[in-house]
This record gives C-alpha cells, structure tokens and sequence, in this order.
C-alpha cells in the first residue's frame, strides 16, 4: 500500500481544491485557513504540478501502481492536475486586469526557480539604521550597480498584521526588478506588537520617509518623487502615509521632516484599525496623493470587499485618482516568490512609477 504516494497526492488535491473553491470568512480576519491550506498552490501551481508527477514517477518505479487503490490515487492525481491547469489560466488573465502585455514572462524563473529574487546588477545595501529601535529600525536600498540618478524612490513596508514579519519576507523580486530597472527601492522594517502599539507603526514609516528624504541622493533616487508601498498590514501603513502628511502627532522629534509621499501603492491592504478610533485609514480619508490598490479576488486574509469600501470612500473626498485592480484568483501573499501573477504585476507598477499609465 503506497502511503507516501497516498499522502502527497491527497495533500496537493486537497489544497488545490480549496484553492478552487476559494472559501472565504465573512471579514477580514487574520487567521483564516483557508488562506494557509492554499495560497502557496493558489500562487505557485507550477511546484505543485511537480510534487504530483515526481510522487507518480517514484510510485511508479518502485510498483507501487498496481494496486486498485493506487489506480484511484492517480486518478484523483490527473484531476488535480486539471486543477492546477485552472489556477494558471486564472492567473494568466492578470495581463488584462493590469494592461501589460502577456509576451515577455519570466519563465525560467517562474517555472524553475520562483524563490531566486536577486540580480546580478542590482546592489542590495542591508540594515542601514533609521532609528533606535535596533533591527526593527533598520531598511535595506536596492539600487543598480550603475546607480543612474534622479530615480523615483518606492519605499516598501512588510505585512504580519503589525505582529510578524520582516523587510527579509514578501516583495523582494519586486524590489530587485525594479531596481534592475532604475529605480531606487527601500524595504524597511518597523516596531512591532507586543513590544510596541499604535501608532510607533506609523511613527516608525514616517522616519523612513525622513531618512529617505535626507539620503536617498546618495543611491541614486529623487528625494521629490518618493512613493510609499506594503503589503497587507505594510499597505495599512502606506495608506496612512497618504493621509497624515503634516500630522505632527506622527512626528514626535523629527517634526521638521518632510514625511510626505508622492503616491501610494497598496498590494492585498489591510485597511481597518490596528488599535482604537482613528487608527485606520477608512477612518482619515481625505484629499491625497494618487493611491494604486491591488487586490486579489481570492484573498482569504484581507477581503477585497473591504479594500473596494475603502477606495470608494477615499474616492468621494480625493482629487486625485484612485485606482482598484482587482487581480482575478490571486491570494493573500501573492508576493512573496517569483510567479505568473506577479510577473505582470511588477510589469505594472514599473510602467505606473514612471509615469506611462494610471492603471
């Protein structure tokens, strides 16, 4: 009776299915399973469809097939395959969600090596300081080799739910391909509960700005063209970034600092309170930079539904556009590796941050 082979293909056809089926709570919660049952699957078929064909080929080499009850277990293989076929058709229809061109994909990295995310011509320089919270106050620059000048600047905030997580997580291709490009990128890290509460999260993102303000020059980017990003929770920072610029209440000692940005980019946003009243983003709409919202369809974490709120309510009072891409059947944490989805959304952003589309 082959168990391991049992086991693997049951795993794959089980978080495949889920993947599928996309159940969803009926709120933003931070714990959802069936986020963690499938995103990986959801996000990175490709692996999957390499677990269930190297389990078949080792089954099959060592007769493990021959039995009826193997014979079923392949069969449930060949269907999930299927599975895995729709996942990568879904994400393929992100090329018309965000406007790029479906030509030009990666492949070799998104079908062979999805985890390699640094190039060969772009310097990463780690864990510089920006405050003195030891490493919670740290961020890393990533910049071309060449470092051409006058770059725009993305400054990147991790997710975790204001509790994990680490500039080391989500959101490194997107930074180093960028930079490839010619932008100057930062991903920085930041105060986290229990150790620290609302609103050091935010004080914290605002002396990034700062640093990046008074440094950034010295890597190449624009001190005048700085746009703030994150994931989920991170995104929860960036939008607050948009909204409070000149709250001195976010600026205890450095309220001479320019802590403004230019626009906003949220990626699976968490956009509700991370403490009492006033904390959230929904709560501080006003007039504000552009803000770029993308959002998977599928997202069993932070709910689409609540992101399209958001973005209607911002929309009533901004004069400035707000933009929503829905990105059909991605997940929470669709940025973490290098992937078919994610390919086209890094296609996207580059064209938004040098200004050739407003998506």
């Amino acid at each position: 009776m082959p168990f391991g082979y049992f086991f693997s293909v049951g795993l794959v056809a089980l978080a495949t299915a889920v993947a599928l089926i996309n159940p969803r709570p009926p709120h933003t919660t931070p714990s959802y399973w069936g986020h963690w049952l499938s995103f990986m699957v959801n996000e990175q078929p490709f692996i999957a469809f390499y677990l269930l064909a190297a389990s078949t080929l080792l089954a099959y080499g060592q007769g493990d097939l021959d039995s009826p009850a193997a014979l079923v277990a392949v069969a449930v293989a060949v269907v999930t395959v299927g599975g895995l076929a729709v996942l990568v058709v879904r994400a393929s229809g992100t090329d018309r969600a965000v406007g790029v061109p479906p030509g030009g994909r990666p492949w070799a990295r998104i079908l062979l090596a999805p985890w390699v995310v640094r190039r060969r011509d772009v310097k990463r320089v780690a864990n510089l300081a920006y405050g003195d919270a030891g490493k919670r106050n740290r961020l890393d620059v990533y910049h071309r080799r060449d470092r051409p000048a006058g770059a725009p600047v993305l400054v990147f905030f991790h997710g975790g739910g204001f509790r994990m997580g680490s500039k080391n997580r989500e959101a490194r291709a997107m930074l180093n391909e960028l930079a490839g490009r010619g932008f100057v990128c930062v991903n920085a890290n930041y105060r986290l509960a229990p150790a620290a509460a609302y609103p050091d999260y935010l004080i914290d993102a605002k002396r990034v700005i700062a640093w990046v303000r008074a440094h950034i020059a010295d890597y190449g980017g624009d001190s005048r063209t700085v746009v703030s990003s994150g994931s989920s929770a991170g995104a929860n920072l960036s939008a607050m970034l948009g909204l409070t610029p000149g709250d001195m209440e976010f600026q205890p000692g450095f309220e001479g600092a320019d802590c403004s940005v230019s626009a906003v980019i949220g990626f699976g946003g968490y956009y509700g309170r991370s403490a009492g009243p006033g904390s959230s983003p929904v709560e501080r709409v006003a007039d504000a930079p552009p803000f770029l919202l993308l959002h998977g369809t599928n997202d069993g974490l932070t709910l689409i539904e609540d992101t399209r709120d958001f973005a209607d309510k911002l929309r009533a009072v901004s004069t400035n556009p707000v933009t929503l891409v829905e990105l059909p059947g991605a997940q929470h944490s669709f940025d973490l590796l290098w992937s078919l989805r994610y390919s086209y959304v890094i296609d996207a952003v580059a064209e938004y941050l040098a200004g050739r589309r407003e998506l």
